[in-house]
């Protein structure tokens, strides 16, 4: 990856996406569709939408850490009011504001694909572009991502936790979740509804039934495993049981483009290793920080 100094950004966002997962976000799943209406936004919605709020300056910081942004658009139905009042905070951070009609035939898939088209055309057109920032968590952007890469850019996805495709995490070359980025105020998201208990005829599961539902693993298990994994990989690379912490945390990123120590609750990479040591031991010499397996695991 090049230096910031030299690097150069463009940083493209799917507005409806990342506004309405951020409203599903913090006031319950579905609640966007439920609650806009189809005439003038009632006073519940309005005060729903302030609290949902996406600070559109956080995830224009976070892209130039990567580098100099060169451009960047927004894409969206402006005339709608949800949008409209985005405008100030987006021309003040010299965004560049793609106007998306409504249409009946190409409602759904608009943004997608005008955004895709405008972001393949520019990597054409400006040879110098080095890293691409997709703002969305939608999978139809799997084959921009894809194609950015193999276009010689560096892929970073921003999407709101619990609405990103993990395809479209793995696609990139890094992602991170917008709740995440600094500078974003955490919100606590308000509980779904409970639904109605329905009714059903008592079943008895036969035992391969229940063998082929087993329970899902939580974000740490899954953590620990990919921490397992890249140990292994590393160790076989460079044939030594102690791997570089540095490169072994690069690894779980090229493995894992959505993986943040943070997310789960670690201040740092040495705090998750320190966590999880059923799977890893940890040798510190100064500044240097070293990886391995436990006996029990090599």
């Amino acid at each position: 990856m090049p230096e910031a100094s030299d690097s150069r950004v463009a940083v493209y966002i799917d507005f409806d996406n990342i506004v309405i997962s951020r409203y599903d976000q913090v006031n319950g799943r579905g609640s966007f569709m439920k609650d806009r209406g189809t005439s003038r936004p009632s006073p519940e919605f309005a005060a729903r939408l302030k609290r949902a709020t996406v600070d559109i300056g956080a995830i224009i910081d976070f892209a130039a850490s990567f580098g100099t942004i060169v451009l960047t658009r927004a894409y969206a139905d402006w005339s709608a009011p949800v949008n409209a009042d985005y405008r100030a905070q987006l021309v003040g951070r010299a965004v560049d504001l793609v106007q998306l009609f409504p249409a009946a035939a190409y409602g759904k898939n608009g943004a997608d694909i005008r955004l895709a088209v405008d972001a393949v055309e520019d990597m054409f057109r400006l040879e110098d572009l080095t890293h691409v920032v997709i703002v969305a968590g939608d999978s139809d952007y799997v084959p921009l991502a894809q194609r950015c890469k193999r276009l010689g850019r560096y892929v970073i996805g921003v999407g709101v936790a619990g609405s990103t495709a993990r395809s479209l995490a793995a696609a990139c070359d890094e992602f991170a979740t917008y709740d995440r980025l600094p500078g974003v105020p955490a919100v606590a998201p308000e509980p779904d509804p409970e639904p109605a208990p329905e009714k059903k005829p008592a079943t008895k599961k036969t035992k391969a039934q229940k063998d082929a539902a087993p329970p899902a693993q939580t974000p740490q298990e899954e953590a620990a495993a990919l921490l397992e994994r890249a140990l292994r990989l590393e160790s076989e690379r460079t044939d030594d049981d102690w791997v570089n912490a540095s490169a072994l945390k690069n690894l779980l990123k090229r493995m894992d483009p959505s993986f943040s120590e943070k997310d789960l609750g670690h201040r740092s990479f040495t705090d998750f290793i320190r966590a999880h040591t059923e799977v890893a031991e940890l040798r510190e010499e100064g500044n240097i920080r070293h990886v391995r397996l436990v006996a029990a695991r090599r």
